[in-house]
């Protein structure tokens, strides 16, 4: 149980948060967008880089080229792909560098794009579909196990449980589901694309538990008083906009 301390702390916090992402998009600047996330992006790369246990400080210098392009370029997820062939041909010329350094380039980076393109291609509407699912799935998720909770979900996050998990798809996609159905009038093409996010949003969630449980840490930062790192803000967001950008297109949004 936190202390009391604690609990103000991460009431404070998250409530800065909120005010700073409403204010961004009520805005609804794309230049300002992208410095937003640009910013999240950047203290969370260092994160994944203590995750992964690496310290190459090149990485850097990718990811600012990366997101630099991607405000110009029309399609900034294919740069993953860029980046991917010169971290290769890096790779195999200069044995110094180690494979390990190339994961930050997946994770956050990916996620992040995607984020990206979601605003670039569906507008801040997007942006708010994917908070509200993540959210509601988090909240959803949190109180069923509370309440209901016995089984356990994976060995990866002991506290996780199945009846926890299944309540916070439930709750992620009834809420998504009715907010998309006002702008996309189709029921059950927003009933499929809300549990797919919210699901994924989960397996972002447990993939980052993973990380911290091979890095042996019990929080990727300490940037956010009271809630930890940036990543432990934004896992299960990594995964979901990548799964709502795909479903997005393939549904002809």
């Amino acid at each position: 149980m936190a202390a009391p301390d604690e609990h103000s702390q991460r009431w404070k916090t998250a409530l800065i948060l909120l005010g700073l992402i409403a204010l961004v998009g009520f805005i609804d600047n794309t230049f300002l967008t992208w410095l937003f996330l640009g910013v999240v992006y950047a203290l969370a790369l260092p994160e994944a880089m203590r995750l992964f246990r690496t310290a190459e400080s090149t990485l850097y210098l990718y990811a600012g080229g990366l997101w630099l392009l991607g405000l110009f370029y029309p399609h900034p997820t294919d740069l993953i792909f860029g980046a991917a062939a010169i971290f290769g041909s890096l790779l195999a010329y200069n044995k110094r560098l180690e494979i390990r350094a190339f994961f930050p380039l997946l994770y956050p980076t990916a996620g992040m794009l995607f984020l990206w393109m979601l605003y670039r291609d569906f507008g801040m509407i997007s942006l708010f579909w994917i908070l509200i699912i993540v959210a509601l799935t988090d909240v959803g998720a949190y109180y069923t196990g509370r309440k209901l909770g016995k089984t356990p979900f994976s060995p990866t996050s002991p506290k996780k449980t199945l009846e926890g998990v299944f309540g916070g798809i439930a709750a992620g996609t009834l809420g998504g589901a009715l907010l998309m159905m006002g702008h996309k009038g189709i029921l059950l093409s927003a009933i499929l694309i809300a549990l797919l996010t919210a699901t994924a949003s989960v397996f972002g969630d447990l993939f980052e538990s993973y990380l911290k449980r091979e890095a042996s840490v019990k929080d990727s930062g300490d940037i956010l008083p009271g809630h930890g790192g940036i990543l432990d803000r934004i896992d299960g967001y990594l995964f979901a906009s990548i799964a709502l950008y795909i479903l997005l297109k393939m549904t002809g949004a």
